[in-house]
């Protein structure tokens, strides 16, 4: 079963979205800020982590950098969640080490897509 860590602060998109991911198959594990997340990127190694990326005490974009950095944690995909969709924000996602970028609000047929795009290029 693929692991995916959704870390998204607001708790009814936290929530919807975890479920939905739990009824196509996946086992979710959520965090709610950054510091949460490197925790449990750490702790539960992932297959894949679902980045907001404004989040309290850590950000999404430093904490990703933290993963990408880490040797132990730096294979996992990143995938930016973020309502952030000005000129510039997907290369600056790509730039602190996302492997991908998906906006607010979410179109999940589009996110699946790109969850196992990520998954089979981590395979591969």
């Amino acid at each position: 079963m693929t692991r995916i860590l959704l870390v998204e602060d607001n708790e009814l998109n936290r929530d919807m979205l975890a479920r939905r991911l739990k009824r196509r198959g996946f086992e979710v594990f959520t965090a709610v800020d950054g510091e949460e997340a490197l925790a449990l990127v750490r702790s539960e190694m992932p297959d894949i982590v679902l980045m907001d990326m404004s989040l309290p005490k850590m950000d999404g974009w430093t904490a990703t950098k933290h993963i990408k950095t880490d040797p132990q944690t730096a294979h996992i995909p990143v995938l930016a969640l973020t309502a952030h969709a000005m000129i510039g924000d997907r290369e600056r996602a790509l730039e602190v080490g996302c492997d991908e970028y998906e906006t607010k609000p979410v179109d999940f047929q589009r996110l699946l897509q790109k969850i196992e795009m990520l998954l089979q290029k981590n395979r591969s």
